[in-house]
């Protein structure tokens, strides 16, 4: 019996699953909406997800943090807090309810290129899964950088500062 539940499961979420299973830190998932480009580097995986961008948000970060081998660094577009109203009707309703869902979080603001820029580059060595909503307001890409769950930064920065006094005796 397969340990991914599928009844009634879309099949992008199935993907998520297994992909949660095999990736690490320095891997990331992101919820792209509907404009969002097919990349072609070979590490990019892009999948459609044609539902509500919310809920794929909601599932994907939900999935993450049950996970416990990783947890997620999350970046949005800089750009989004500059779209208006009137270019976007619906991105001032889709910021709050974004700002709902993510409250709690840590989130990064980094201009769009720069994401695409840290993704092609992650892709050479790291594999990337894209899911693509029916989400038609501009720069609404919620990024997942995947990071370690169970080792944090503060005793990673211990570890080096330890390494840099005095080498361990073989």
């Amino acid at each position: 019996m397969s340990r991914f539940k599928s009844e009634g499961q879309p099949e992008w979420e199935r993907h998520v699953e297994a992909a949660l299973s095999l990736f690490g830190h320095r891997n990331w998932i992101v919820v792209a909406d509907a404009a969002y480009p097919a990349q072609a580097r070979p590490g990019i995986r892009t999948l459609l997800a044609d539902m509500d961008h919310f809920e794929v948000v909601e599932k994907v970060l939900g999935m993450i943090l049950a996970s416990r081998h990783v947890r997620p660094r999350i970046y949005l577009d800089r750009e989004l807090a500059f779209v208006a109203e009137q270019d976007a009707p619906g991105v001032e309703v889709f910021r709050h309810q974004l700002g709902s869902l993510l409250k709690v979080r840590n989130i990064s603001r980094v201009l769009h290129e720069q994401i695409i820029h840290k993704l092609d580059q992650s892709a050479q060595l790291f594999e990337i899964l894209i899911l693509k909503t029916n989400m038609t307001i501009p720069y609404t890409s919620v990024f997942f950088e995947l990071d370690c769950g169970y080792w944090h930064p503060g005793a990673e920065e211990r570890l080096r500062e330890a390494m840099s006094v005095c080498e361990p005796s073989e």
